[in-house]
């Protein structure tokens, strides 16, 4: 059980990471964001977050409470890119990926919650 919710929190953390570093060093991702019409500080507010939501799912210490908002978090973070890839008319993959990770999330939240209660 600890090796599902470790394995899926790591998958998601990654993806957090390495999408918190797009968000800053990405040229195409920084012009995507600016053609959705976002200022270029909604951006760096976005990959802190990200990188915020990612070191608290990965500590073993951090407060259940803290947790779910990480979880929650991350899940609007996934529903808000899945609509804004479909509204830029990005590659059907990406479509799939965010569901993929979607679900990720989802086993990770459930198999904490069975893990720390």
């Amino acid at each position: 059980m600890k090796a599902i919710y470790w394995s899926s929190t790591l998958i998601i953390s990654v993806f957090l990471f390495l999408s918190s570093y797009s968000y800053v060093f990405s040229k195409s991702t920084i012009q995507g964001i600016k053609a959705l019409g976002f200022p270029d500080f909604f951006r760096i507010e976005l990959a802190v977050l990200k990188l915020l939501a990612a070191i608290i799912l990965l500590l073993p210490f951090a407060s259940l409470q803290l947790k779910e908002w990480s979880y929650a978090g991350v899940g609007l973070f996934l529903i808000t890119a899945l609509i804004a890839h479909i509204k830029h008319k990005d590659s059907i993959f990406i479509t799939f990926l965010l569901i993929i990770l979607m679900g990720i999330l989802i086993i990770s939240n459930i198999y904490m919650n069975k893990i720390l209660k």
